[in-house]
């Protein structure tokens, strides 16, 4: 599956959110994958983030990760950047899809 979010960062701390992204902890990230992610992409406009996450399930993705001290770690560093922390508690809370280009079916 493929779910998008939106955060929303602190003024004045894009910087220091996008320099803590180029070092996440390898162990966090071998976390991620072997919750079921396959890839996780953030953008950012101005303090608006969006995330787009493929993964084999969100609520499965964040059941494994929400205990684990590696992420708990993260988490709370990544909330002093955040206007509001994400707080594992809503599996729904992606955006909707308004709109989506499918791929082609390739020739056969």
């Amino acid at each position: 599956m493929r779910i998008a979010l939106h955060t929303r960062l602190k003024s004045g701390r894009e910087a220091e959110y996008e320099a803590a992204h180029r070092a996440v902890p390898a162990e966090l990230v071998a976390a991620i994958r072997a919750a079921g992610a396959t890839a996780w992409t953030i953008w950012r406009n101005g303090t608006d983030l969006f995330h787009v996450i493929d993964c084999e399930s969100y609520d499965k993705l964040l059941g494994e990760l929400a205990g684990l001290p590696v992420n708990i770690e993260w988490q709370r560093h990544m909330a002093t950047f955040l206007e509001v922390p994400h707080d594992y508690s809503d599996g729904d809370a992606g955006l909707p899809v308004v709109w989506e280009l499918a791929h082609e079916p390739r020739d056969a």
